[in-house]
């Protein structure tokens, strides 16, 4: 069954599909990783919700329990969290993806798994692992800020770790490959680019952006991490920039993610050369109906403006 049978409410009149890496989805938003992924019945929820993508919590090679407490906190502008990578392990993640893809393949809905890895040869063996699940892509985690401390320097700083990680990863499995990349270096363009030579089969842009939040009581960070990564409403300026340099520097698909709230935030992203929008930090603004609402609102800005599909706006910021 198409995902788009459960929304009978959707403008027929506006065609919200696309395609990554020959996998199509019935409307662009992703529900990003990290973000209500971690087990098959809130995947399926989302789906239900009217995502058109899901993107499973980032694994890693041993299960991990995460930072302490306080690990979010919303500073006004946006959210900052160090949940410090919370997950099962390579097998135990593969083991929620086969269950969530059975039940996300019945909507017509893909789903993403997530990988997070401290070498090449790691980020090979989680996606081994992961790929017996069969997901329809696999995201590589390149880009994680709130575990720099313990892994050092993240593979997305270097055109060379990027390249190498993508290019070991696409020799070791099947499908399709995302790099998801970070917003705090220097030239995402030329990251993405090493990454598309290496055989990326689409881009995800851009993970969260590194912060702290002091409380001047204490004279002490909030989060127990210290550090975090930014996400929400500051950060879409940013993720849109991300954007724009990417799409000019590469041919393959990009998952714009960052700060999208609503429709026209959608819209903007797509007009800045993204394919698909990643939607996170939303959920916790809006509520679980927010991939509803954002389509809606999607659907009605397309219609009102005389646009008939996603390809007329895609890239327009980019037009002479």
């Amino acid at each position: 069954m198409n995902a788009t049978a459960f929304f009978p409410e959707s403008n027929s009149r506006v065609d919200l599909s696309c395609e990554i890496a020959g996998v199509r989805l019935s409307n662009p938003l992703v529900l990003a990783s990290g973000i209500l992924g971690t087990s098959a019945a809130l995947m399926a929820r989302i789906a239900r919700l009217g995502a058109g993508a899901i993107t499973a919590k980032s694994a890693t090679r041993h299960p991990r329990a995460g930072h302490p407490s306080p690990i979010l906190f919303d500073w006004g502008h946006g959210l900052i969290n160090a949940v410090g990578l919370t997950n099962p392990g390579a097998e135990g993640m593969a083991a929620v993806l086969r269950q969530a893809r059975a039940e996300l393949a019945a909507m017509g809905v893909p789903l993403i798994a997530s990988v997070f890895a401290a070498s090449v040869a790691e980020f090979v063996e989680v996606a081994r692992i992961l790929a017996t699940a069969e997901p329809d892509m696999i995201e590589l985690n390149l880009s994680c800020p709130n575990v720099a401390a313990e892994y050092g320097e993240i593979f997305a700083a270097s055109p060379k770790a990027t390249a190498e990680a993508v290019a070991a990863v696409k020799a070791a499995v099947p499908g399709p490959v995302i790099a998801k990349l970070a917003p705090n270096v220097p030239d995402i363009g030329r990251i993405a680019r090493a990454a598309e030579e290496a055989g990326a089969d689409a881009i995800t842009a851009v993970n969260t952006m590194p912060g702290m939040v002091i409380d001047i009581e204490s004279g002490r960070p909030i989060l127990t991490n210290r550090e975090g990564g930014l996400s929400g409403p500051a950060l879409k300026p940013i993720a849109i920039r991300c954007v724009y340099e990417i799409a000019r520097a590469v041919r393959i698909p990009i998952i714009g993610t960052g700060g999208v709230l609503t429709g026209e935030d959608a819209i903007e992203m797509i007009m800045a050369g993204a394919t698909a929008v990643g939607v996170g930090s939303a959920v916790a603004y809006r509520g679980l109906g927010v991939f509803r609402a954002i389509r809606q609102e999607m659907e009605e800005w397309l219609a009102a403006h005389g646009c008939r599909c996603l390809q007329e706006i895609r890239g327009r910021a980019h037009r002479e």
